[in-house]
């Protein structure tokens, strides 16, 4: 799963490296547009999903004026390993997130998701 999970963060790196260079008016589609042709509606929000867990997080670590290393000290979880789950390098083990998430004062929400996309 993790190597599906890397390989499909290349590929979309790629992509919009390459939209990017071209610009959207070159393309005449938006990265949205793009990535809904290249990636199934399941796989867009698995990423998403990643994306917004990582941002969480790293906006919680910001907010209490936390570095990597503090957090690490705080977490038990080694700063590369928070790195890399903040540039979105790798997808973490859950343990790793709530290890992290516990140290910043969070927790993991399992809620409907049909609802909060609604809701949202």
């Amino acid at each position: 799963m993790a190597a599906q999970n890397k390989q499909e963060l290349e590929i979309a790196r790629a992509n919009l490296s390459d939209l990017h260079e071209r610009g959207q008016n070159a393309v005449g589609e938006s990265w949205n547009d793009v990535r809904q042709e290249l990636f199934t509606p399941e796989e867009i929000a698995a990423s998403d999903l990643r994306v917004g867990i990582m941002m969480e997080l790293t906006q919680a670590r910001n907010e209490r004026g936390l570095s990597q290393r503090k957090l690490e000290e705080l977490s038990g979880v080694r700063q590369p390993v928070i790195a890399r789950m903040e540039n979105g390098k790798n997808s973490p083990q859950l343990d790793t997130v709530l290890k992290v998430l516990g140290a910043l004062g969070k927790t993991l929400y399992i809620g409907d998701l049909e609802k909060a996309q609604r809701q949202g």
